[in-house]
């Protein structure tokens, strides 16, 4: 297994629709084994395709409750119902966000509080999970992820200003920036 470089927002395969995953063979295991590893080693609570420069529709899930249960996937061609989002006033730290592929960086986003994820495995079975809260939270990044949509560009004002300039600031917004965790500190 390997840490992969992370692509930072202004990468064309983070802005762009993915793939689907057709050939489910080794390479593919490898590729879900090294995103688990470079998740972790972020650390992240999920981790698509794109974002380690794999345009294809993939991404990894890794997060514990408040209950001490584990939830722990990798969800392929996904597909994803989401319930409607309430009007309520967005609170600004229940519902902080952040991306690795914006590292170091949270600001609130509204998000559907239910979702229910239908994708296959690695074995091509397919299966469902229904999540609330912080893991539908996570599926909805992820999945956003998929159709080339950073949760920055979801932002509201004056949370979308505040991420341009932060992307203006690190000079980010252009192709080929990438870190790597373990190695780089971005994330800090």
């Amino acid at each position: 297994m390997a840490v992969l470089p992370i692509r930072i927002t202004g990468d064309p395969v983070l802005h762009t629709p993915a793939a689907p995953v057709t050939e489910f063979d080794d390479a593919l295991h490898t590729l879900v084994d090294d995103m688990f590893e470079t998740m972790d080693a972020a650390p992240g609570v999920g981790l698509a395709g794109p974002q380690v420069g794999v345009p294809l529709r993939l991404f990894v899930y890794g997060w514990t409750d408040d209950d001490d249960v584990v939830h722990r996937g990798v969800a392929i061609n996904p597909v994803l119902w989401i319930s409607p989002a309430t009007i309520d006033e967005l609170d600004e730290d229940a519902e902080a966000e952040g991306c690795l592929s914006f590292p170091g960086e949270r600001f609130p986003l509204r998000r559907a509080e239910s979702a229910i994820l239908r994708a296959v495995d690695l074995a091509g079975e397919p299966f469902e999970v229904h999540a609330d809260g912080w893991l539908a939270r996570i599926f909805q990044h992820e999945f956003d992820h998929l159709d080339g949509i950073l949760y920055v560009d979801r932002l509201d004002h004056p949370y979308g200003k505040a991420a341009r300039k932060v992307q203006k600031k690190n000079s980010w917004g252009v192709p080929g920036l990438s870190w790597l965790p373990g190695r780089d500190h971005l994330d800090d």
